[in-house]
């Protein structure tokens, strides 16, 4: 699942200082260095460097019994299309008559400029939103990514509309404040843990992931939303249980969930 091995655990979310990458931080007395960019590696001796990121929102829906599940997701597809906007429907695994909608775009008012009209629609102001899935994120960089643009704005909708991968989980955390207190060092070795269960997966072709901070803007004060990607959903399940023996999940991780485990039926990238 991640394409930066161990070096990732060392910086990941932050918490650790890349080299050659600037912190923001406390500089003297009563003042804080506020340095909002993301940073990959050097390039030509370069480290590189962008203020630009991905969002992504999921939205899960219930169908009311007199609508059609399979009519609506139809018709949904039909009306993003027209709109040229990149999204994914999921069919519910766990809800017979439930659905979701992935989508994303640089611009956070895209969603309510541009998907919530779609959503406000007659056709499908019907569908009764589950607010307690809802998820919203931003996507990342740690420091040694070795394209940053493709990380930070192409491989999270390119995971996410693989025609080959179309079993999902999203999901959200929230690690307690005593992980963020811990030296940089046992950060990074509790981090790594994680990496390395994730990069076997991956390296076998088994699970793919998106990985988003939501800092401030969840409902819930999650932390991170990450979603665990591929052709067959038992290898996604077995990551969760492969990573609860973890000391992250195990000592740091104060809350996980609700799941929503879908099947991709419509994907486009957008125009």
């Amino acid at each position: 699942m991640s394409e930066h091995g161990d070096k990732q655990a060392a910086v990941a979310a932050g918490h650790a200082k890349p080299k050659g990458r600037p912190m923001p931080g406390t500089s003297g007395h009563g003042t804080h260095e506020v340095d909002i960019n993301e940073y990959g590696a050097e390039k030509e001796g370069q480290k590189q460097v962008m203020n630009r990121r991905l969002f992504m929102q999921l939205l899960v829906y219930d169908t009311p019994p007199e609508l059609q599940p399979s009519r609506m997701i139809s018709a949904l597809g039909k009306a993003l299309d027209a709109d040229g906007i990149g999204a994914v429907i999921y069919e519910d695994a766990s809800n017979p008559s439930g659905l979701a909608l992935l989508t994303w775009n640089e611009d956070p008012s895209h969603f309510v400029k541009r998907v919530r009209p779609v959503l406000n629609d007659d056709n499908f102001r019907k569908l009764q939103l589950k607010p307690e899935f809802t998820m919203f994120g931003r996507t990342y960089s740690v420091g040694y990514e070795q394209n940053l643009e493709h990380w930070m704005l192409h491989r999270p909708y390119e995971n996410c509309t693989n025609e080959s991968a179309r079993w999902a989980i999203w999901y959200p955390l929230r690690r307690s404040g005593a992980f963020a207190k811990l030296p940089p060092r046992e950060q990074g070795g509790i981090l790594r843990e994680h990496a390395v269960i994730g990069r076997a997966y991956g390296e076998k072709g088994l699970a793919h992931d998106v990985r988003l901070a939501c800092h401030g803007i969840d409902t819930n004060d999650n932390e991170f939303v990450i979603g665990l990607l591929g052709k067959d959903l038992h290898p996604l399940s077995h990551v969760v249980q492969s990573m609860r023996k973890t000391r992250q999940t195990s000592e740091y991780i104060v809350k996980m969930g609700p799941f929503f485990i879908g099947h991709a039926v419509w994907q486009s990238k957008g125009s």
